[in-house]
């Protein structure tokens, strides 16, 4: 009864039979959500991670591509100024294809 009287004002007794204002049942729920909500960010952090990694590897893939693609401009160069080896048809074929 005085349980009751105790309960009704807000007031608990938890499993060691302290006075608790917090019901324990919400006070498990909300244990258990703290500790989903810790393992959600410990995810991100993962998922962050994993992502800046993607995100590093792909910028040198794209900085190792554009050095070859000026490495191919360069030797191009030559062989467009040389009138033996490309006539004036093949360099504007050439020109085209690279524009």
């Amino acid at each position: 009864m005085a349980k009751d009287t105790l309960r009704e004002a807000g007031l608990h007794f938890d499993e060691l039979n302290k006075l608790r204002i917090l019901d324990p049942e919400v006070a498990q729920q909300t244990t258990e959500l703290k500790e989903e909500c810790r393992d959600f960010v410990d995810k991100i952090g993962q998922f962050q991670n994993i992502v800046g990694g993607l995100i590093e590897l792909v910028d040198q893939l794209a900085r190792e591509a554009e050095n070859e693609k000026i490495k191919g401009q360069e030797y191009q160069l030559p062989l467009m100024k040389c009138p033996a080896i490309a006539s004036p048809q093949s360099r504007h074929q050439m020109r085209g294809v690279h524009s």
